[in-house]
C-alpha cells in the first residue's frame, strides 16, 4: 500500500489514545461523589486504582507471552468497544442498583482496564510499524494526544461537576464513553501495517537483546514511576499541602501539568532528534521538581515544580519506546508489551508509595514537631515527605541511563 493509504490509520491510533485517557483521569475526579453518594471507603477507592493497572499489567505479561498465537489485527479493531462497554457499565449499575454500586465501579474498571491495556501494547507498535519519513515524529505525536486528552478529560469534567453537580457523574462518564465508539467507526475503514509477532520469543532472540530490552523496561519502570505519581498525586497535593480548593487544584494541578506534558510532546514529534539526552534531561529534571515540591515552603514555587513536572517527565514514557526502537530494530509486539509492563509496574508501585508515605509520617511525633514549627499540619508534612521519597525514582533513572549509554556504545 502507498504511505499515504495509512494517514486513517495514523488518525484512529491517535483518536483511540484520546479516548482512552478518561480511564486514567475520570475516576480521581469522581472519587468524592462516590465516597458522598455511596458511602465508600478510601482503602475501597484506592483498590479501584489497583485494579485499573493491575489489570493493565496482567495484559501486558500476557501480550508478552502469547502474542503470536493471538489475533492481534482482530484484537486492536475491537478494543474500542471494550472502552465504551467499561464506561456504560461503570455509570449504570451504580445508577440503577446504588445498594451494588462498588460491584459496576469495580466491573466497569476491570473492563475499560483490559482496554487500556490493550492499547498501551497495540497502538505504539502499529503507528512503530507505519511507513514513515519520520518515525519519532509520530510517536511523538501518538503520545503527546494523551497529555491532551488528559488535561481536556480533567477540565471538561470539573467543569461539570461544577456546574451540574456531583449528582449527575453518570451522564459524564456515559459521556466519554461515545469517545471510543468514534474511535472504533474510524478504524472500520483504516488498513494495518504488518507487525512482527510470529513468535513469543522473538523480541529476546539473543541474550544481548534480552538485556537490552530489560534496560529498556527498567528505565520506563523508573520515568512512569515519575510522571504517574505527579499525575495520581498532584491535585491532593495542592489541595491539602497548599491548601488551594479542588476546582484550583485540578486546574492548576493535574490539567496544568498534563498540559505541559502534552506541549513537551509535541515540540519534540516537531524539533526533537536527541531522545537519550531528552531522557537523561528529563530524570533530572523530575528529581528537581520533586525536590522543590517537598522542600519548598513557596505556594508558587511548588505550584511551577509540579508543572516543570510535566515538561521534565514528558518524555519518559513514549521516549523510552523511541531509544528502544532505535537501538532493537523491529521489537516486535511481546517487546512493546513488555514495556508496557514496565510502565504499568511503576504506575502502580510508586503513586500507592507516596499514599503509604504519606499516611505514615502524618501519623508520627516528628511530623507534628515539625509540622508545628512549619505551620504546616501532621498530613501536610506526610505529603511533602512523599514527594521528597517520589524523587528516588527519577534518581535511579538517572544512574540507569548512564549505564544504559555504555552498554549500548559496546555494542556500536
Amino acid at each position: 500500500m502507498k504511505q499515504r493509504n495509512f494517514r486513517r490509520t495514523l488518525f484512529a491510533c491517535c483518536f483511540l489514545m484520546l479516548s482512552d485517557t478518561p480511564a486514567f483521569v475520570l475516576p480521581p475526579i469522581l472519587f468524592a461523589a462516590f465516597r458522598q453518594m455511596y458511602g465508600i471507603s478510601y482503602t475501597l477507592l484506592g483498590t479501584l486504582v489497583l485494579v485499573n493497572f493491575c489489570t493493565q499489567l496482567a495484559v501486558d505479561l500476557f501480550f508478552t507471552a502469547f502474542s503470536h498465537r493471538l489475533n492481534v489485527n482482530k484484537i486492536f479493531r475491537n478494543m474500542p468497544l471494550l472502552t465504551a462497554a467499561g464506561f456504560v457499565i461503570y455509570a449504570i449499575v451504580p445508577w440503577l442498583f446504588p445498594r451494588f454500586a462498588y460491584a459496576g465501579l469495580l466491573a466497569g474498571t476491570f473492563i475499560f482496564s483490559v482496554a487500556a491495556g490493550l492499547g498501551e501494547v497495540l497502538t505504539s507498535p502499529t503507528v512503530a510499524a507505519l511507513p514513515s519519513d519520520n518515525p519519532q515524529r509520530d510517536m511523538g505525536i501518538l503520545h503527546s494526544i494523551y497529555g491532551y486528552g488528559a488535561a481536556a478529560t480533567a477540565l471538561l469534567s470539573t467543569a461539570f461537576l461544577w456546574i451540574f453537580g456531583t449528582q449527575y457523574w453518570m451522564y459524564l462518564t456515559l459521556f466519554w464513553a461515545l469517545l471510543p465508539i468514534a474511535g472504533w467507526i474510524i478504524l472500520l475503514g483504516a488498513p494495518l501495517p504488518d507487525r512482527e509477532v510470529s513468535q513469543s520469543t522473538g523480541s529476546f532472540s539473543s541474550k544481548w537483546k534480552k538485556r537490552a530490552l530489560i534496560l529498556c523496561a527498567l528505565c520506563i519502570f523508573l520515568g512512569s514511576a515519575a510522571e504517574n505519581t505527579m499525575t495520581n498525586w498532584v491535585s491532593v497535593f495542592m489541595e491539602n499541602a497548599l491548601s488551594l480548593p479542588k476546582a484550583a487544584g485540578d486546574v492548576l494541578g493535574l490539567s496544568a501539568y498534563m498540559l505541559m506534558l502534552a506541549l513537551t510532546r509535541t515540540l519534540y514529534a516537531k524539533y526533537g532528534r536527541n531522545i537519550y539526552k531528552m531522557l537523561l534531561l528529563g530524570m533530572v529534571g523530575a528529581v528537581v521538581c520533586y525536590l522543590a515540591a517537598g522542600l519548598s515552603q513557596s505556594g508558587i514555587v511548588s505550584i511551577m515544580a509540579c508543572m516543570l513536572a510535566g515538561i521534565c517527565t514528558s518524555m519518559l514514557w513514549p521516549g523510552t519506546l523511541i531509544f528502544m526502537e532505535e537501538k532493537c530494530p523491529n521489537p516486535g509486539v511481546a517487546a512493546y508489551a513488555l514495556m508496557a509492563a514496565g510502565g504499568d509496574l511503576g504506575a502502580s508501585v510508586a503513586p500507592q508509595g507516596l499514599g503509604i508515605v504519606a499516611d505514615t509520617v502524618a501519623v508520627s511525633d516528628w511530623a507534628a514537631t515539625i509540622g508545628e514549627k512549619l505551620s504546616l499540619s501532621a498530613e501536610q508534612i506526610g505529603i511533602k515527605v512523599g514527594m521528597l521519597c517520589t524523587a528516588l525514582f527519577p534518581l535511579a533513572g538517572v544512574f540507569v541511563l548512564l549505564y544504559m549509554k555504555k552498554f549500548f556504545a559496546k555494542k556500536a
